[in-house]
């Protein structure tokens, strides 16, 4: 996602969806109760417009939250239809939709083109059958794969959606998830640790002792080690991390507000410790929007450091690239 990009985000809460996977409970994470109108559409455009920020050239409208493309088609329809006034009106420059893998076939995308739908997130979360089964996605590895080479066959911009932590998964196979995903060349990614939240399969689970989610320190590893993988691909992750969840629908997991400030911050951590050998003082030069990564929340990465016996500072370099580090000796 080109930087600058916007969404107005209309949630679509758990409507249209076959199954209840053992970790949704789409109400909590969204905090949206109720299914949105036409209104609601209008009335989130006009908001967004108000903001200083707004370009329509980098705005999108998006709908999240649910299966998209498994909704009532009427309904969808609608939804649709006002949201393609405003790209015909040059409001917004498309329409970015998040949908299941086994609710794309070639009819779907043909509508979802004719209303100016632009961009398509599938919710994949693993490329393991046996995990798939065992959180009761309701579809296996292949349907992700068929309804990506579709989505991209149309010409759409692909986004895939992957989860680790999920119940009979592990590290192994959320690194051949991420591969697999890789294979499939999409052009954003999001990437959730799993939460264990209220009226879930996965609550009923985790009260039985039968499912430890991961611990916060775990998840930030795995996850680091992703961004790794996708950044090595020129694959843009757009969301590491829950946005916001119910607080009071909290169980378990490695929920936390600035997760992925957390993992870029323990790749600056790596990337320094690689680049330093001769123990001494030195000054870290990084990118200016890259200070507190390097910093690290509480400044963890520079106590860190000073341990190694690396006594660091941090200045900024804007010739930098925003993922670079320069080493100077003070």
């Amino acid at each position: 996602m080109s930087a600058g990009h916007s969404n107005i985000s209309i949630f679509v809460p758990h409507i249209g969806c076959p199954n209840m996977c053992s970790f949704c409970n789409q109400r909590h994470i969204t905090g949206t109760h109720s299914a949105p109108k036409a209104q609601d559409v209008i009335k989130a455009v006009k908001i967004a417009t108000c903001s200083p920020k707004y370009n329509p050239n980098t705005t999108e409208i998006a709908f999240f939250g649910g299966s998209f493309t498994a909704i009532n088609r009427t309904y969808m329809k609608t939804l649709l239809e006002t949201a393609y006034n405003f790209v015909k009106k040059g409001t917004v420059s498309g329409i970015r939709i998040s949908t299941r893998p086994d609710a794309i076939d070639e009819d779907i995308l043909n509508l979802l083109k004719d209303f100016g739908v632009t961009s398509i997130e599938l919710g994949a979360q693993s490329l393991n059958d046996e995990v798939l089964l065992l959180n009761n996605r309701g579809h296996n590895a292949q349907d992700v794969v068929d309804a990506s080479k579709l989505i991209k066959k149309h010409g759409f911009s692909l986004g895939l959606q992957m989860m680790t932590g999920l119940y009979g998964d592990c590290d192994e196979f959320a690194i051949s998830t991420a591969q697999k995903i890789i294979d499939l060349c999409p052009d954003t990614v999001r990437i959730y640790p799993t939460i264990v939240l209220k009226n879930t399969d996965l609550a009923a689970l985790y009260i039985d002792k039968k499912f430890e989610p991961q611990s916060l320190e775990d998840a930030v590893e795995l996850c680091s080690k992703l961004l790794i993988m996708f950044d090595d691909a020129n694959i843009n992750v757009i969301r590491l991390g829950l946005h916001s969840i119910e607080q009071d629908s909290f169980i378990a997991g490695p929920w936390h507000p600035a997760f992925s400030e957390l993992c870029y911050s323990k790749i600056f951590l790596k990337n320094a410790k690689n680049l330093l050998f001769e123990k001494g003082s030195y000054i870290l030069y990084v990118n200016p929007s890259s200070v507190s990564k390097m910093i690290g929340q509480h400044r963890v990465n520079i106590d860190s450091l000073k341990k190694l016996g690396f006594d660091c500072i941090v200045k900024t370099d804007s010739s930098l690239d925003i993922n670079d580090i320069k080493a100077e000796r003070r």
